[in-house]
């Protein structure tokens, strides 16, 4: 019996010796449900159980999107300033530095143009990671830039949203984007260059209130928060009990504020049926 026996006390491996589990092997859904991570990747970050679809960034985004996974990052130097030298908890200067070494990113959002079903598209895609998302001057800047490029190549512009709303450490700098973007987009409509706006989890704040909802076909990925203040801020304003799914995108498709939704594992053919229907072009 001694073999399912401890024989001496106390813990006697070294601790040199001992393995720690290594992180992001599992993943468990906010429904409870448990996948093993390179299985959640080989199914485009989508829980198989409950179809959740799991919070991702640029780098997952453009490989779904563009072909072979091949594209051209643009304007990937512009780096956020610090003009109000602003200070909360800590300078913002110090949080740029902890989430430019914790992302490895430069800002918020990153703009790339490649191949999606041997057609080139200009894809603008936020990074929630980066500071919550939020919208500061060079991610103004950057989709700005990105519009831009569309119109002088005449490409498809797409933009995938995923904010929680206005860069506070920037005030009145971050508030500026949503007109300058929206501007930047009205050319976009003059040159009848094709704008489709992907909503994910989540899309609110000034990002909902300017360039997510402007898209000549404005698409949401299931399950996702959109809205422009959070569900608790509207129900202590409106002192009402807020109805099922408030603020989901399945909710802003049944009243009208979303054209579809549409599944992650779809997103690249639908995204190119769109295009191809608003520019009256064969289907590819």
């Amino acid at each position: 019996m001694a073999w399912f026996k401890r024989k001496e006390k106390g813990i006697t491996t070294p601790t040199e010796d001992k393995k720690d589990t290594p992180k992001g092997l599992w993943y468990k859904s906010p429904t409870g449900k448990i996948i093993e991570s390179d299985e959640l990747a080989r199914n485009l970050w989508i829980s198989p159980e409950d179809d959740y679809h799991v919070r991702i960034g640029s780098k997952e985004y453009f490989e779904i999107l563009f072909d072979n996974n091949e594209f051209k990052e643009l304007f990937g130097t512009i780096t956020a300033k610090d003009p109000l030298k602003f200070t909360d908890t800590k300078k913002y200067v110090d949080r740029l530095k902890e989430a430019k070494d914790k992302t490895k990113l430069k800002d918020a959002v990153r703009v790339a143009v490649g191949k999606s079903k041997g057609a080139d598209l200009v894809v603008a895609c936020m990074d929630f990671a980066f500071i919550g998302g939020s919208m500061g001057s060079v991610v103004g800047e950057k989709i700005a830039r990105g519009i831009d490029y569309s119109i002088k190549h005449n490409i498809p512009f797409m933009m995938i949203s995923k904010s929680g709303g206005a860069r506070m450490m920037e005030a009145a700098y971050s508030l500026m984007q949503m007109a300058k973007t929206s501007a930047k987009l009205s050319l976009l409509a003059d040159a009848k260059i094709p704008y489709i706006s992907l909503c994910t989890d989540p899309t609110t704040g000034g990002t909902t209130a300017s360039y997510a909802m402007l898209g000549d076909i404005n698409i949401a990925e299931p399950g996702a928060l959109i809205g422009f203040a959070g569900p608790r801020i509207v129900k202590d304003t409106t002192g009402k009990d807020l109805p099922d799914g408030f603020q989901t995108s399945e909710f802003l498709l049944e009243h009208g504020f979303l054209d579809f939704v549409v599944h992650r594992k779809q997103l690249k053919d639908k995204v190119n049926l769109y295009i191809d229907l608003v520019l009256n072009q064969p289907i590819r």
